[in-house]
């Protein structure tokens, strides 16, 4: 029988250090490791541990919702959207057979190369007036074709709802005249022009304030789950007889606070001796 100590204090204690006696030959529980103990995630332990710093999960997400909040208000810029529809024609009169319609469709996706291809964007840059490349340009397009449709939707995405519009615009009208002069058909005929959006498309500050607090909650979430696998201390009686193969037979609380208990006890025992005296000074008076 020896005495063994542990110097980190439980969860849900107070900092006391509690020394254990155990039986067993000196050494026999440090020598030993239980490889199967040690490959096995607790994972009750995890969730208390979480659950114990359930106030620190709260604050994280909450930081995490405001800070992404405030970067979408005031850091990100807002972004403006303008489409534009196209009508793809395969000759110049009314489509009538089903090989018509099918080679529609084909010009569809080809049309769709050709409005994002470098001379035609180098035409709009040109016209325009714009300070940036094609490349640049091209990265601010979208072009859709809904399913079994002829019909392309332009759209253009700039921080300034009015170039975007001149943008889209442009594109739509260059792209028709070149795809007519290149491939000798019929031209795209414009169905509808851009308009100046009022409603920017990005950022979309719910979805990214949800998404911080989500981050924040799982980053802390994911911290503390870390702290309890790489935690190998011993900190409770359960962990002595699980990990040392020891027997706990008792546990000694710090010397501190057996002289703060003793401190208590001694003030209340002054206190009641100060009550029973009292009576004996105030009986001397009277006789006075």
């Amino acid at each position: 029988m020896f005495l063994d100590y542990c110097s980190e204090p439980a969860y849900g204690e107070g900092t006391d250090l509690l020394f254990r006696w155990s039986f067993g030959k000196k050494g026999m529980g440090q020598n030993r490791t239980v490889q199967q103990d040690d490959d096995v995630i607790d994972l009750l332990e995890i969730l208390l541990a979480l659950k114990r710093r359930l106030w620190i999960i709260v604050l994280a997400v909450l930081a995490g919702g405001c800070l992404a909040g405030v970067y979408s208000q005031f850091i990100l810029t807002p972004q403006y959207t303008s489409s534009a529809m196209v009508f793809v024609l395969s000759k110049e009169t009314t489509l009538t057979s089903l090989a018509d319609l099918q080679i529609g469709s084909q010009l569809a996706n080809d049309y769709q190369v050709i409005i994002k291809s470098r001379p035609v964007l180098q035409e709009v840059i040109d016209r325009l007036e714009l300070d940036m490349n094609y490349r640049m340009l091209k990265g601010k397009l979208t072009i859709v074709n809904e399913p079994d449709t002829r019909i392309l939707t332009i759209s253009a995405t700039d921080a300034d709802p009015q170039l975007a519009k001149r943008i889209v615009d442009q594109v739509a009208s260059t792209s028709s005249d070149y795809i007519g002069e290149i491939m000798e058909m019929v031209p795209p005929k414009l169905i509808e022009d851009g308009e100046v959006s009022l409603v920017p498309v990005s950022p979309n500050k719910k979805k990214n304030t949800l998404i911080g607090a989500m981050a924040g909650g799982v980053l802390v979430c994911g911290l503390i789950t870390l702290g309890v696998l790489l935690n190998d201390t011993i900190q409770s009686e359960e962990d002595v007889e699980k990990y040392l193969e020891l027997s706990v037979l008792a546990s000694i609380p710090e010397q501190e606070d057996r002289q703060k208990g003793n401190g208590k006890q001694s003030g209340r025992h002054r206190k009641r001796r100060k009550k029973k005296r009292k009576p004996a000074k105030t009986g001397m008076m009277k006789k006075r």
